[in-house]
């Protein structure tokens, strides 16, 4: 009966140092009243990384504690160092029934390999108390993609004389920060630059850091006498590294132009009433194409009559000049004076206009007396000297 109930006796010890154990641990550890912990000690980082981890400190010791900082392991050639208030630190004081925190960086080596890595930092108080916290990193190897020049609307058209501009964005997706040169294999003539989008200076080429990007303002101006027509400019950005390019596509349309004078360049001539006067007109084709259809017209004073020897030049060849003979002639109520006739030559595409000054000569009846009293007066003396001469 005895050893019943010292059996009894025991097994109701064991069940109850079984249950009590865990709580006494917890209990003993809470007691303590000093704990070091971070919010997130799972973290994923890049080779070559530096990290900043804020981590706390509570003190509910029941006074006041400094607490040294340090590290109880650390992968081989990681580094690190403490901060509080942007300056380096190893300890940290913290008041009873207060929380305190501090910046922990650890710098990641380059070559460190892909994987999981972890680090334990410690604080100890002064009166021999300490916490731990492990923190756990997770190194990721960077997937780098291919560089790129990207071009916004690589085909453009205009006419010649045009200024193109074109929005480009350089971007390096490599591992190191790379310059890239900048340069364009155009034909003769046709002038290409580069320009940062933030700055106003032309630059040869331009630095592009690692996994980033630089916008480039690309502008192209084609040769004053270009013809229509469409025309490529390979534009190229080497590095050290890779050599990109990319082509734009510029379309010249045409360009059109006419111009209306005379051959002497002289805008102004002499006519008489009722009588016809020619004047010989030119018509030159600036334009980069041939026009065609273009059409003599004249604006001049009323019951003038103005005529061209040929009213319609059917075509006109890019850069060529033909000749046209103008017939003026002025109304019989016309007066001696200046009047202004405008003429147009134009055609679908272009036009223009030259004014002439036509001064008016009338001949009047007392002109025509005085010619003939003139003439009678070197009459009479004629007779008065072979009738008298004699004598």
């Amino acid at each position: 009966m005895k050893k019943r109930i010292f059996s009894m006796t025991a097994a109701l010890m064991l069940l109850f140092l079984t249950a009590v154990a865990p709580v006494t641990s917890m209990t003993a550890s809470a007691a303590s009243g000093f704990e070091l912990y971070t919010t997130y000690p799972g973290i994923s980082v890049e080779a070559g990384d530096t990290q900043s981890i804020t981590m706390y400190v509570e003190n509910n010791t029941g006074s006041n504690v400094d607490a040294s900082l340090s590290i109880a392991t650390m992968p081989d050639g990681w580094a690190y160092y403490f901060s509080g208030d942007s300056t380096t630190v190893s300890q940290i004081h913290v008041q009873d029934g207060t929380e305190e925190d501090f910046s922990f960086y650890v710098m990641v080596p380059e070559d460190t390999s892909e994987g999981t890595y972890t680090i334990e930092v410690q604080a100890t108080t002064d009166t021999g108390v300490t916490d731990s916290q492990t923190l756990t990193f997770t190194v990721e190897e960077i997937e780098y993609g291919q560089s790129s020049l990207d071009i916004d609307y690589p085909e453009q058209e205009g006419a010649s004389g045009t200024s193109f501009s074109f929005d480009a964005t350089l971007t390096n997706n490599s591992s190191e920060d790379l310059t890239y040169s900048l340069s364009s294999k155009s034909d003769a003539g046709w002038q290409v630059s580069f320009t940062p989008s933030s700055e106003s200076t032309q630059v040869a080429s331009i630095e592009v850091a690692a996994g980033s990007s630089e916008s480039i303002t690309i502008s192209v101006t084609p040769p004053e006498n270009v013809e229509a027509g469409t025309f490529t400019i390979p534009v190229t950005a080497a590095s050290s590294v890779d050599t990109l390019s990319e082509d734009l596509s510029i379309t010249i349309t045409g360009t059109y132009s006419l111009t209306l004078s005379t051959s002497s360049g002289l805008l102004s001539f002499d006519a008489h009433v009722n009588k016809e006067s020619d004047v010989t007109l030119t018509v030159t084709n600036n334009s980069n194409v041939d026009l065609e259809n273009i059409n003599l017209t004249s604006s001049a004073p009323s019951d003038w009559t103005v005529s061209f020897e040929t009213s319609t030049i059917e075509t006109l060849e890019a850069g060529a000049t033909v000749e046209v003979t103008m017939h003026v002639t002025p109304s019989d109520s016309a007066m001696t004076g200046d009047y202004v006739t405008t003429i147009t030559a134009s055609c679908s595409e272009a036009s223009d206009s030259a004014e002439f000054r036509v001064s008016v000569k009338t001949q009047t009846i007392w002109g025509i007396v005085a010619v003939l009293l003139i003439i009678a007066l070197l009459l009479g003396v004629s007779i008065i000297f072979d009738k008298y001469g004699r004598r």
